[in-house]
């Protein structure tokens, strides 16, 4: 056989793997890597900022539930890049990161982008590693896959040097292929737990499930509708575990969730964390008396806040789902053993009813709620949600706490957020994640019924700095990415209801002035023409200021073939206060008298 690069081993090491798509941007060493995987036919997507393809490969790993893979050079690169191991650590999302570094020989001279990336990464992976000679890359790339996936996902780190890179093998026949990484095993629940499980929740007056997005990662839909519907059980979704079971489902009690929180006094919570989106379990949000039954595949989270670690199980949920439902031998919750139903249903149609009122609400500038209504309205006709064919992105504090009650979807793996970190600046790289998931030529994820589906992007003004330039990615790849900017000129809210208020504010803030009538540390520009950007990169651009102009932007944009940022100004909020809805969590006890 003819000599191998370190490059082309790498790149057969990664088709062997069956990776289908990198993530990254290239430079020098890197770009070779790049250029032989792409030669093995493998597809790579170049992006402007290491920070939102390290995002999108994250996001890939979640929507297809293989690890995402994210190559960049090394040193500033690699820093660019740790806002994605941060975000699949914290997710739990499975991800391998290649980097180049300098060459192994100058190692402490000061040599281009020298950065010790093992040291200073080892303590935020699950695997941070050097191959030390040629023949092992595909042993080492074959054990950090495994390892970013298996388990708890997250992140694995590959550093990979110039000479290695560039090395060469002469006898290609000493190196190894790297073998297919089959399916992580999976486990359930001892006869012993279970039993006690069973026995508790057959005593439950209010039982609740409650569905993560690690049930969405597990693709445990099946195992999780048939639990709900065969038991009557109520169930709340999280966030990003919307459509696992359908929201349109009539045991949903999204719509009330507090109720349910404050009523339910046993809780099955399959794949959530009883984090910061969950209150941590605690009261006033949660009933005082609930017993918490944690099903996780993670041992470490079994217990924590008000978990109970008695109660948890360490498991896949396709396993335990099904365990209990066998262990349940026909049982059925007799909804008529309290007032929990009836007062989810007040609560529902209360809340429905009050959200409603604020929808319809046609003011200029418009509101949160109405152009959110009238987006659903659109996009609903033109692709039912039973159809599963749109995708929904949203970041952005108030973009994303609003809007994730208003639009439906009734399959998993249809709805992205900022997740458990709260990231701004995930939003065009998720984006972009979920147009090569699910409308490549051999698309790896799967949700709903099969075919394309159209990426819809709800990015707050200040979210969608973080990374607007990736628009130009999507144009670059023909992507027909749809981006509502809901422009508020600010962090939150605007400080300014009008063009003058905004440029007094911009003059008495020129020149380093302190004056207090300047621009607040929440301000960003005043009706910026966020819109173009895309018109400069080949795509189309809206501005919009009410109803009608918003009903034209949306259809228009999602029929485009093209990447489409409608500009919506809504109503600046100046007088509003300053809050993040979902960090109204437990009260604090009565304080005590301090002592001395």
């Amino acid at each position: 056989m003819a000599p191998l690069t370190g490059a082309q081993i790498i790149a057969r090491s990664l088709q062997d793997l069956q990776i289908k798509v990198i993530f990254g941007i290239v430079g020098i060493p890197v770009v070779e890597i790049a250029e032989e995987a792409i030669n093995l036919g493998i597809r790579f997507i170049g992006f402007r900022n290491e920070q939102a393809a390290s995002y999108a490969a994250t996001a890939y790993g979640y929507l297809t539930g293989r690890p995402g893979v994210c190559l960049v050079v090394g040193g500033p690169g690699v820093l660019h890049a740790m806002a994605g191991v941060g975000n699949s650590s914290t997710n739990a999302f499975p991800l391998l990161i290649l980097a180049g570094s300098s060459e192994s020989h100058l190692v402490t001279k000061g040599a281009f982008q020298e950065l010790d990336a093992i040291s200073l990464l080892t303590p935020h992976t699950k695997l941070s590693i050097r191959p030390p000679t040629l023949e092992l890359i595909p042993e080492i790339l074959n054990g950090a896959y495994r390892t970013s996936w298996f388990g708890r996902p997250g992140t694995s780190f590959v550093d990979l040097p110039a000479d290695l890179i560039q090395g060469v093998a002469e006898d290609a026949d000493d190196i190894r292929r790297t073998g297919v990484v089959l399916e992580p095993p999976t486990g359930g629940a001892n006869e012993q737990r279970l039993t006690g499980i069973i026995k508790l929740l057959k005593s439950a007056k209010a039982p609740l499930i409650v569905i993560g997005k690690g049930a969405a990662y597990a693709k445990a839909e099946k195992a999780l509708r048939e639990l709900v519907e065969k038991t009557s059980i109520p169930f709340l979704p999280t966030p990003m575990g919307k459509g696992v079971l359908p929201d349109s489902h009539p045991q949903n009690a999204s719509s009330a969730r507090s109720t349910a929180l404050k009523e339910a006094d046993v809780v099955l919570i399959f794949g959530a964390r009883l984090n910061w989106i969950l209150h941590f379990g605690d009261i006033p949000k949660w009933n005082a008396e609930a017993r918490l039954v944690q099903i996780d595949i993670s041992p470490e989270e079994i217990g924590r806040n008000r978990g109970d670690p008695e109660l948890g199980i360490i498991g896949d949920i396709n396993v335990v789902a099904s365990q209990i439902l066998a262990g349940l031998n026909g049982w059925q919750w007799d909804s008529r053993a309290s007032n929990y139903v009836k007062n989810l249903a007040d609560a529902k149609s209360k809340n429905e009813a009050l959200a409603a009122k604020k929808a319809a609400e046609d003011t200029v500038p418009l509101t949160y709620t109405r152009t959110f209504d009238v987006i659903k309205r659109v996009i609903q006709g033109l692709s039912p949600p039973q159809d599963g064919r749109v995708v929904y992105v949203s970041e952005g504090a108030n973009t994303m706490d609003i809007s994730r009650s208003v639009f439906p979807v009734e399959y998993p793996r249809l709805r992205l957020d900022a997740g458990t970190y709260a990231t701004m600046g995930v939003g065009l790289g998720y984006a972009i994640a979920a147009h090569a998931a699910y409308n490549s030529a051999d698309p790896e994820g799967s949700a709903g019924k099969s075919g394309r589906k159209k990426i819809v992007a709800i990015e707050g003004d200040s979210a969608f700095g973080f990374s607007a330039m990736e628009v130009e990615t999507m144009a670059r790849y023909n992507m027909d990415i749809l981006i509502f900017v809901i422009n508020n000129g600010g962090v939150y809210h605007g400080d300014s209801n009008s063009a003058d208020e905004w440029l007094q504010r911009q003059r008495q803030s020129a020149g380093g002035s302190s004056s207090t009538n300047g621009l607040r540390s929440t301000s960003l520009g005043w009706e910026v023409g966020y819109e173009k950007l895309a018109e400069a990169c080949g795509g189309l651009g809206f501005l919009v200021r009410n109803s009608a102009e918003l009903e034209h932007a949306t259809s228009q944009g999602f029929k485009a073939n093209v990447p489409v940022i409608v500009n919506v100004i809504i109503e600046a909020g100046s007088a509003k206060k300053l809050e993040f809805a979902w960090q109204a969590s437990a009260k604090k006890g009565p304080k005590k008298d301090s002592k001395i």
